[in-house]
């Protein structure tokens, strides 16, 4: 199985770029090369445990989708998503956030397998590490961007931002 890791440093501090990765809305922002949406479960607003998002995009020339979980949530250090469904055998998301002297290291661990057993293999080898590697850098330098500016307020209520607990959160994109 394919481990691709991305590491990222953020002039920010880990809860607000640990709430820009999971805004849904922070997402299709960093993700319009895919035209990639929120098409069920969450659609807006911020991710906590337990929660589903459906995501539709155009990868690789075809139209996808792709339903994940949020299975692990340790605000403000560490989240996960796995796949429930979806075109790959497996994919497992790790988003780490880890406190700098210059603010944080934003970690994307990715864990995934291609389906078509042999022929999948194959294609990990010669092009979809590459592809999903490429996606995470693109992904990480729009929130990077984000949160080293005022735009993070577009996705993260501050009140919400600092608060002990998420679980179930809705929070309009709009608004401070």
């Amino acid at each position: 199985m394919p481990t691709i890791r991305v590491a990222t440093d953020i002039g920010a501090p880990p809860p607000r770029c640990f709430d820009l990765a999971r805004s849904v809305d922070a997402h299709v922002e960093s993700a319009t090369s895919t035209r990639e949406r929120a098409v069920a479960g969450v659609t807006n607003g911020l991710l906590g445990l337990g929660d589903e998002v459906t995501w539709r995009a155009r990868h690789l020339g075809v139209n996808q989708e792709l339903a994940s979980r949020i299975t692990v949530f340790d605000r403000p250090h560490r989240f996960q998503d796995s796949m429930v469904r979806g075109a790959f055998a497996h994919l497992v998301h790790d988003h780490l956030f880890v406190a700098t002297a210059s603010g944080t290291q934003m970690v994307d661990v990715l864990d995934y397998a291609a389906p078509w057993g042999p022929l999948g293999r194959l294609a990990e080898r010669l092009f979809l590490t590459a592809y999903l590697a490429r996606f995470l850098r693109q992904r990480a330098q729009v929130l990077k961007r984000l949160a080293e500016s005022d735009d993070w307020r577009r996705f993260v209520k501050a009140a919400q931002h600092y608060a002990p607990t998420d679980r179930g959160s809705r929070c309009s994109p709009s608004g401070r």
